[in-house]
């Protein structure tokens, strides 16, 4: 019985081959869109589970309010750490101490590279769970050693040994090899993490940490904490113990800040980062829901396809089902021949649709930022993928099963069956289905696009163009910068070169402590704090509401301030020039003069208010170096002249240059990827819908060929017929329209709610939505109507 069913069903995929490529094309493309997001999903809720205990580790977070607003983020003062291994030990495995994770100069003999990595407590190998290839995870009980990822000890010594090798972190701290770890794969926090030394080094490789360590300050959040709980308690608990293990230690000035600590489980480090006033607001969970939708949808419209072309067939195979019930055939073995009909349709799509997969996986990695494979050798994979095909069998050929395989016997050899008026109406009602979710994501699509748009064009308060940024990653650099400068200028290769100590897409740097006359004694300031040197506006192309900029002319700028717009607002002075700023309090206070008030640099997010910053001199607490590369010149050949000078005077380092336009492209990453992701989806959602409309439109001239015929000898034109046949799509996709323009302004409007600067929804892309759809399926039905009009009508009435 099965052989017969199979049979039946080749052949009829064989006899109608077209109706057999539009189905099985439309089901392969939703299969292997379904697919790809279903990887894809899999990836994100995956992130971080190779560290063996994910569900038990967390960073060490805390709330803060000032101004009545709360802020949370990850930066922790020095002595927090110390404490929450002394009084709260019982709560925790491990609690590791750890710098930021950035980029430093690693150097064996003659050879340097640039690695990014970490300083950590002696417990982080264990706590991460990194599976080590030499020596062992406590190899940072020594305070002068570093663990070595396998990717960076084959960059520094190929294929020798590494173990007890001597080695030196950004030309001053000097470590020995003590273990290579697993290279940490991608779809992991810590995937960038290619080396880790010791905790205890980082505490004597800079001053203010020393500081930090011998004074307990709990005033400066410039650290980080990971930690494991123990075993026999949970993150609630845990949080409840230790909210108050800050605020019981600072200062009686410090407790209006009401600083909360508490831990943010690695499970949600990925997913569920974003927080406002206190609270969690999720983050790429958000995008995970969202493409999962849009698969299940994207698959809904092939399935939808394949119902709408198998029930609007039904006159052509209802004599097939009268005589199968004539001779005796049951209804359940009518419907088990459409559901093997449907499975073979699926199976083969199925197949059609691994090999679609296969090809776009590099396409869809680059644009998403994955390394997903398919998972050729997993067993789940295939029980997935074969229970996917069985499931999406089911739901595609359901309908046409049971609706079929319901004709009376009597009636259709009699030749008296008809659809009837109402046949018709599920199949528009799918048709709008799949237009509402086409027009839907093409709008989506639009609006993103838009708001990424809106944010580059943002004004930026600077010139990025030519900019190049170099970190000083080593004590080399340091008093060499006027060598540096007159060289390059005079080479001609620089317009100018100066110093800061943020990069210019980024701040660095928070304080606060600061008072001037008329300030609201409720206020608690807070400002971006950036130390710069001679000739920074004329390096960036500042600009100036007021005032005037650092000058070598002025001695008296070694005490001169420069306040962007924001911080004028902040501080609410009419007549900043000239206003005295204090920071600072006791002996150390100092005073500070405003010379000067620039439009805001938009350093950080360009989805946020600039926030309030000051700019001072000072040429001891720089560490980069910021050149405006001459426009004279190409960009190579000064990139040319600047490495040979940078190599000739600080030849213990690498050449590492970033360009402020590229980096502040960077932040617009996320968006971008969402974009593409969708543009993708929407452009194959479409595909599909018009796949279903050409095999409609097709099926439908088929059935009107005598109709079509008769019009033509009575007089009708073309167009006429064009119309005719066109005019019941159109009103759909206008159906579809009204439908998803209410809706995709509904979720696009809570999408750009998280954007404080965002861009205005305007009418005009729901028109360009809606108009294109139109174009796009009178293009699509029009080429089976033009067809069907211009038949020869004699042809078509002597078909008898």
């Amino acid at each position: 019985m099965l052989t017969n069913y199979l049979k039946i069903a080749w052949r009829n995929l064989v006899k109608h081959k077209s109706y057999s490529i539009i189905n099985i094309g439309g089901l392969s493309v939703g299969m292997a869109v379904a697919m790809l997001i279903g990887l894809w999903i899999y990836d994100e809720l995956s992130f971080n589970t190779y560290h063996r205990n994910y569900d038990r580790i967390a960073q060490v977070l805390q709330h803060q309010t000032s101004n009545g607003k709360i802020y949370s983020g990850p930066a922790i003062p020095y002595p927090l750490g110390k404490e929450l291994q002394t009084h709260y030990g019982s709560s925790f495995k491990y609690v590791v101490m750890s710098s930021w994770e950035g980029e430093h100069i690693l150097s064996f003999g003659d050879k340097k590279v640039t690695k990014t990595g970490n300083f950590m407590d002696v417990d982080a190998p264990k706590l991460l769970s990194l599976t080590m290839l030499k020596g062992t995870d406590a190899g940072l009980q020594n305070p002068n050693s570093i663990l070595l990822s396998e990717s960076s000890a084959k960059a520094l010594f190929g294929n020798a040994d590494p173990l007890n090798r001597l080695l030196k972190i950004d030309n001053k701290l000097a470590v020995k090899v003590t273990g290579v770890y697993e290279d940490i794969p991608y779809n992991a926090e810590f995937k960038g993490l290619t080396f880790i030394a010791p905790w205890t080094l980082y505490t004597v490789s800079e001053n203010w940490i020393k500081r930090d360590r011998d004074e307990s300050r709990w005033d400066d959040n410039s650290f980080q904490i990971f930690a494991q709980i123990a075993d026999n308690t949970d993150f609630a608990t845990v949080d409840r113990r230790i909210i108050n293990s800050k605020f019981n230690n600072v200062s009686e000035e410090d407790k209006k800040f009401k600083a909360e600590i508490f831990l943010h489980p690695m499970r949600d480090w990925r997913l569920r980062s974003n927080w406002e006033n206190g609270q969690n607001t999720g983050g790429l969970i958000d995008y995970v829901w969202l493409f999962g939708f849009v698969g299940v949808f994207v698959l809904f419209l092939a399935c939808i396809n394949f119902m709408n072309l198998s029930t609007a067939r039904s006159e052509k195979r209802a004599k097939e089902v009268g005589i199968r019930k004539a001779v005796g055939s049951v209804r359940t073995q009518l419907i088990n021949q459409f559901f093997i009909e449907s499975l073979l349709v699926v199976a083969l799509a199925f197949g059609l649709a691994l090999l679609l997969v296969q090809l776009i996986l590099p396409w869809f990695n680059q644009v998403a930022d994955k390394q997903i494979v398919v998972l050729w050798t997993s067993p789940l994979f295939w029980l997935v993928g074969i229970g996917f095909t069985l499931f999406t069998g089911f739901v595609a050929g359901s309908y046409p099963a049971l609706y079929l395989s319901s004709f009376q016997p009597i009636r259709v050899l009699k030749g008296t069956f008809k659809a009837g008026r109402f046949a018709s109406i599920p199949r528009k009602v799918l048709v709008v289905v799949q237009f509402t979710v086409s027009l839907a994501l093409i709008i989506g699509t639009i609006i993103v696009y838009n708001q990424i748009q809106f944010s580059k064009n943002r004004p930026i308060g600077y010139d990025r163009n030519g900019l190049m940024m170099i970190q000083m990653k080593s004590p080399d650099f340091y008093g060499k910068f006027d060598l540096l400068r007159t060289e390059l200028k005079n080479a001609g290769v620089i317009q100018e070169m100066a110093e800061s100590s943020s990069p210019l897409t980024d701040v660095w740097s928070n304080s606060g402590g600061f008072d001037w006359p008329g300030k609201d004694p409720n206020l608690d300031p807070d400002f971006a704090t950036i130390w710069v040197t001679h000739d920074f506006g004329k390096t960036v192309g500042w600009q100036f509401k007021e005032g005037r900029d650092l000058s070598r002319a002025f001695t008296s700028d070694s005490s001169a301030i420069v306040l962007n717009e924001a911080a004028v607002r902040f501080m609410n002075i009419r007549n900043p020039v000239g206003t005295k700023v204090r920071w600072g309090s006791g002996p150390n206070a100092r005073e500070f003069t405003v010379i000067g008030v620039v439009k805001d640099m938009l350093m950080q997010s360009p989805y946020e208010p600039v926030k309030q910053t000051v700019y001072l001199m000072d040429y001891s607490n720089v560490n980069w170096i910021n050149l405006k590369l001459a426009p004279n010149k190409s960009v190579s050949e000064c990139v040319a002249v600047i490495e040979s000078v940078f190599r000739k005077y600080i030849p213990s380092a690498p050449f590492d240059y970033k360009f402020a336009d590229v980096e502040f492209g960077k932040k617009f990453a996320i968006e971008e990827r969402i974009g593409k992701l969708a543009t993708f989806f929407a452009v194959l959602a479409i595909f599909i819908s018009c796949l279903g409309l050409f095999g409609l439109a097709s099926f439908m001239a088929e059935q009107r060929t005598k109709e079509i015929g008769v019009r033509k000898v009575l007089g009708a034109s073309v167009m006429n017929l064009w119309s005719l046949l066109s005019k019941d799509f159109v009103l759909l996709v206008l159906v579809a329209f009204g439908i998803a323009t209410p809706v995709a302004w509904y979720f696009m409007s809570n999408w750009l709610d998280q954007y404080e600067y965002r861009t205005p929804i305007s009418w005009w892309i729901f028109a360009l939505s809606g108009v294109g759809a139109l174009l796009i399926t009178l293009l699509t039905v029009s080429f089976q109507s033009i067809k069907a009009a211009l038949m020869n009508p004699v042809k078509s009435l002597k078909t008898e």
